[in-house]
Formats: structure tokens, C-alpha cells, sequence
């Protein structure tokens, strides 16, 4: 398979910096799929104003990475998802379950129980549906937006159609023609 212009470029600055140095390319197994904008999503993630102060960021990254396809998980042994997820000690599932439920509160999976097992299969949904949900609810802040809609369009992950089509009306989705909010304590007034 022919290689791009930029993957010959970059091919070329890695033999001129880099010559004995040996290099991640994702070829092989061992590796995920996973959307351009997910620096953003995990950055939004670990906001305490979204998340009460509990950094869930790194529970939706292991999910990713266990992600095979078609957006369903198996979880085998919760526990083992807890200690990938970071947390250790005797509180190291109870942590993960509630960040499991924390990120399904906020509509970026789903899951359903099986047995005793409370997350047993878990749907992890659209990122750019979730996002432009609590948008929508005013959960998202402006200049996190601007930031996830314009890497959203350079990577090509959405187009204008489908940022309008997701998030229902185009104005929720734009945040140049949103009304600005009035300064505490000084309601506009219309006259």
C-alpha cells in the first residue's frame, strides 16, 4: 500500500532525528481504536465541575482500551478493570463502580446487569452524542466546546450536518449565536 506525502515526510524526519530509535507505529495487535478528539473528552472528564471532583477520565480510557468493536464491552472481573483503571486497596471496586455509574449518569456509556454482576456489558455510546447531550442540559463550557467542535471538523470525525443533526438544533450547537449570559446581579432588561 502506497504511503501518503506526510507519512513519507514523517517517515523521513524520523530516520534524520531519530535513526536508531525505535518508534510506536500502531501496526500489530495490541492497540485501540480511538476517536482524534479523546484528549478533549478526558480533559472534560476529569473537570470537577462535571464530575463533582471525581476524575473518571481514566475509567473511560481502560473502557476504550478493552473496546474491541461494535461499542459493546464484556467486563470480565471488575476488579481487574478497577486495578488498569488505577485504583488499588480495599475501596479499589467500589471506586470504579461509582465511577461506572458516574459516567453513565452523564450519557457516556450504558450498561446492563447480569447475574450479580452489575456492569457485566457496557455500551459505550458516540462521545460527540454525549457531549452535545450535556451540552445541551449547559454542562459543557463554551471554550471547551469551541475547542471539541473545531477538532472535530479538522479530523473529520463530524461535519457541520452532522454537529447540527446530533445536537438537534444548530444554535445549541454553535456558540457564536448563543445569547451571552448577563453579569450576576444585572438581569437584562427588554424593553
Amino acid at each position: 500500500m502506497p504511503q501518503t506525502a506526510g507519512a513519507d515526510r514523517r517517515t523521513s524526519l524520523k530516520k534524520h532525528y531519530w535513526p536508531k530509535d525505535a518508534a510506536w507505529n500502531g501496526a500489530g495487535s495490541g492497540w485501540f481504536k480511538g476517536p482524534r478528539t479523546l484528549p478533549l473528552i478526558l480533559a472534560l472528564l476529569s473537570q470537577k465541575e462535571l464530575t463533582g471532583g471525581r476524575d473518571i477520565s481514566r475509567v473511560y480510557l481502560e473502557l476504550l482500551a478493552r473496546h474491541m468493536d461494535g461499542g459493546v464491552i464484556e467486563i470480565g472481573n471488575e476488579a481487574d478493570h478497577a486495578y488498569a483503571s488505577g485504583y488499588i486497596g480495599s475501596r479499589a471496586n467500589r471506586t470504579w463502580q461509582e465511577r461506572m455509574q458516574l459516567l453513565e449518569h452523564l450519557g457516556f456509556i450504558k450498561s446492563r446487569q447480569v447475574g450479580n454482576q452489575r456492569y457485566k456489558l457496557v455500551l459505550v455510546v458516540d462521545p460527540l452524542v454525549a457531549v452535545a447531550e450535556l451540552r445541551k442540559h449547559g454542562r459543557v463550557p463554551d471554550s471547551w466546546w469551541e475547542a471539541y467542535r473545531l477538532r472535530l471538523l479538522e479530523t473529520k470525525e463530524a461535519d457541520e450536518a452532522r454537529l447540527e443533526r446530533v445536537g438537534g438544533d444548530e444554535r445549541a450547537l454553535n456558540v457564536g449565536s448563543l445569547p451571552k449570559k448577563p453579569a450576576r446581579g444585572k438581569a437584562k432588561v427588554s424593553r
